[in-house]
């Protein structure tokens, strides 16, 4: 039997942290509360990629408290440690660019990040995917899976990527066949 131990884990501080970081907010359908997305994002990482790595989980729970929030890195970096505030702020859009520098830079840092960063992207984008709110994103969100897919492309050092990249792969592909039936 493991043992258990009576201080919560860091997942569980992060956990409690999105949750509080994201009240009062809500997905687009107006109706789900935001932190829905992160803790889900935490569980493909997880129950659907195989990764149990802590700086991963953690940084899927905060992912979106520095670009949606009144949260910044130091915050991240003093409660959870560099290597999760790290990943989080390699999953925050700079703002002070506009839309087209914002993109590449976005993906420059993701590119040249730490890899647990880039898994989550698979894992957001994955949920975003499994969660749209209107038949109008799905061109949007096939988009993005393809970005986070040729980002991801060089990790293949952990085994988590294969099954990230396959459940990736196939949401896209399910995307592309919807689009096609539409045309």
């Amino acid at each position: 039997m493991p043992m258990t131990s009576v201080e919560p884990k860091l997942w569980q501080l992060a956990a409690s942290y999105a949750a509080r970081a994201h009240n009062h907010q809500y997905r687009k359908d107006k109706k789900t509360p935001f932190v829905a997305h992160p803790f889900r994002v935490a569980m493909v990482l997880r129950d659907i990629f195989g990764c149990d790595d802590e700086v991963a989980i953690c940084t899927a729970l905060l992912h979106d408290t520095i670009e949606d929030t009144r949260t910044d890195f130091d915050d991240i970096n003093k409660r959870f440690g560099r290597s999760v505030a790290q990943c989080v702020a390699c999953m925050t859009k700079n703002m002070l660019l506009i839309e087209p520098e914002r993109e590449k830079d976005y993906d420059k840092r993701l590119a040249e990040g730490p890899w647990q960063a880039r898994i989550v992207k698979l894992a957001d984008v994955y949920d975003n995917g499994m969660d749209l709110p209107r038949p109008g994103l799905r061109r949007k969100c096939l988009l993005r899976c393809e970005r986070a897919l040729a980002l991801s492309e060089a990790d293949t050092d952990h085994e988590a990527f294969i099954a990230a990249r396959a459940a990736v792969r196939e949401l896209a592909d399910k995307l592309r066949a919807e689009l096609q039936n539409k045309s």
